[in-house]
């Protein structure tokens, strides 16, 4: 028997590097919150999933009358983020049972496809957890800094240039069984934890991997906005959509 699927939406978020008015989740794109387009991509993948929103407090009651105001119509748990992004999983998780798959994902990673999150969940059915990555397309260079007199701080190249055919980028959603998710997430907390990967990691489960997909960017500064309206525009014209 399949599991029962989860999503944890993470979208607590202040968005300061985005330098809007208001947290990135909530900037439109084709006339919808990065949010919702986020949120629907999953309900088109996977209809009966159960949906848990992490939201700043502040804007709890933002989003909920943003929700009704756009007749979306999407039966979710509403969770307050924490002080940092392992707490604000852990408040989650409080909301999901053992014996399910949990995808933690991005609230402002809205072009996902459907077919991905449909592969990723398919195989995460026999795989404790699974993260998605994207292997390194660029020359990576090993810098250090220093400040100059007045102060100024410069890079400096410290004489390595890192291997990129092990170098690989971490994507969401990260599906894991929920009961691992649960227990690693049961640790105290950790600077070093960047992602769930990490946390599970640390608790002493293996990682499995999957090939992300190139489009499938995280929204967090202007630079990235302009470019998921290129990605979008040119996925919604005619010569792509025949």
């Amino acid at each position: 028997m399949s599991r029962k699927k989860y999503l944890i939406v993470m979208a607590a978020g202040s968005g300061t590097r985005m330098g809007a008015t208001m947290p990135k989740q909530f900037i439109e794109l084709e006339g919808e919150a990065i949010l919702q387009m986020t949120i629907e991509v999953f309900l088109r993948a996977c209809p009966d999933i159960h949906v848990i929103t992490v939201l700043p407090e502040s804007h709890m009651g933002y989003w909920r009358d943003y929700c009704l105001k756009r007749n979306f119509i999407c039966p979710q748990i509403l969770v307050k983020g924490g002080i940092t992004r392992f707490h604000s999983v852990r408040n989650a998780l409080s909301k999901v049972p053992d014996g399910a798959l949990v995808a933690v994902h991005d609230g402002v990673r809205p072009l996902v496809s459907e077919a991905f999150i449909k592969e990723m969940f398919a195989k995460a059915e026999s795989v404790p957890a699974l993260i998605p990555v994207i292997p390194c397309v660029d020359t990576m260079k090993v810098l250090g800094t220093r400040k100059t007199a007045d102060g100024e701080e410069l890079y400096t190249m410290e004489g390595q240039t890192a291997d990129r055919s092990v170098l690989f980028g971490a994507q969401t959603p990260q599906i894991f069984h929920s009961e691992v998710i649960k227990e690693a997430y049961a640790q105290a907390y950790d600077t070093a934890f960047t992602d769930d990967a990490s946390v599970v990691l640390k608790n002493g489960k293996n990682l499995s991997y999957h090939i992300g997909e190139r489009f499938n960017i995280k929204i967090t500064t202007q630079d990235d906005l302009v470019l998921a309206k290129a990605i979008l525009s040119l996925s919604l014209s005619p010569s792509c959509s025949s």
